[in-house]
């Protein structure tokens, strides 16, 4: 099994990657949250001078924030700079669509993207869908050494629904799960199995990935304690943004149990006073996933962070990632969050625990 940290991208992130590699971590992956962090590929060029064995991967890219010929120069030239340890990871985009308004992509426009970046990774000649047209775009000079299409770029797409698991199978790509409890990671993953079996690939071939956050308690530490709402606080929260945003936008109300129905509907007056009208999640998804907004911290309660992040005392976290690792992931990622870089030194122990059982 690797070990990987989720890195919110940022002009200095290269410190914490190269912590990470000290620790070592296998993988580091950037998030591409244009309007949260810095640029995904500006910082994972800085981690890419500033380290040697730590796999750089976006985690994950969002196709519709640049045309295909634009993400396929980034890879190469990030596979100029880290040669052969730079990976595609690739959504339809969650957080860096929502937070400019948008819904998820089509699903048949990422597959167009992914399949026009790697024709020219491979040197090929593509077509580039753009403005009403389709022109052809390759690579005119690779052999001036500015760039790598040599090395390999492995893919991995994040996946949550049917359809992005069957076209996961189908690219034979790796499979990116975000996972909060053990119970939906076990889930999940069954899900994956299924469509990789259904896809006819060997079950072997399957390298999944989980990433997720959470706290480290030291013994007798609250679920809601200081830095327990710091550490775990952001992911419990991003529950509720993400129903909020849904019910808002539907109009219809999501079952749930009746103590988190209660959280939500306040979270629903809390986002009705947000302003512009026209623009609520300019509000509701500042700090996602990084930190716990002032106007929020009273719904981030103990029993939240305690069913929706991996929080809890070094054993009982072990137990819980050990289960998961014996059940088919292939790596396990945990983010820190910034300004809480100590989250990097609490976590490695425990994966590399993981790692070994």
């Amino acid at each position: 099994m690797d070990i990987g940290l989720g890195v919110p991208a940022g002009a200095e992130s290269w410190k914490i990657v190269e912590r990470a590699e000290e620790l070592g971590f296998d993988y580091a992956w950037f998030y591409d949250t244009q309007q949260l962090c810095g640029d995904v590929f500006v910082s994972m060029a800085a981690a890419a001078m500033q380290t040697k064995r730590i796999r750089l991967a976006t985690g994950v890219l969002i196709p519709s924030n640049r045309i295909a010929p634009v993400t396929a120069n980034a890879f190469a030239t990030l596979n100029a700079l880290a040669p052969g340890r730079v990976d595609f990871g690739v959504g339809t985009g969650f957080t860096g669509r929502r937070t400019m308004g948008y819904g998820a992509m089509k699903m048949d426009d990422m597959e167009a993207h992914i399949a026009a970046v790697y024709g020219m990774l491979s040197g090929d000649i593509v077509e580039v869908p753009f403005e009403g047209k389709r022109p052809k775009a390759n690579f005119l000079n690779p052999e001036l050494g500015l760039i790598n299409i040599d090395d390999n770029v492995p893919l991995h797409i994040s996946a949550f629904g049917p359809r992005s698991r069957a076209l996961t199978a189908k690219m034979k790509a790796g499979w990116i799960d975000i996972v909060f409890t053990e119970h939906t990671g076990l889930r999940d993953l069954q899900r994956m199995q299924a469509s990789w079996a259904g896809a006819g690939n060997a079950a072997e071939d399957l390298y999944a990935t989980m990433l997720t956050l959470g706290c480290v308690l030291a013994p007798g530490e609250a679920y809601d304690s200081d830095r327990a709402i710091a550490h775990a606080g952001p992911g419990a929260a991003i529950f509720m943004h993400a129903i909020v945003e849904a019910e808002a936008k539907s109009g219809e109300t999501i079952n749930l149990p009746d103590w988190q129905r209660d959280l939500v509907d306040q979270y629903h007056k809390l986002y009705r006073s947000y302003t512009p009208d026209d623009a609520r999640y300019l509000s509701l998804h500042k700090g996602h996933m990084m930190f716990v907004r002032d106007d929020e911290r009273h719904l981030v309660t103990a029993d939240l962070i305690r069913q929706k992040t991996f929080t809890g005392t070094r054993d009982e976290l072990v137990e819980r990632l050990t289960n998961l690792k014996n059940a088919g992931y292939s790596q396990i990622a945990v983010q820190y969050n910034p300004g809480q870089e100590e989250m990097v030194e609490d976590w490695a122990p425990i994966l590399r625990e993981v790692q070994l059982a």
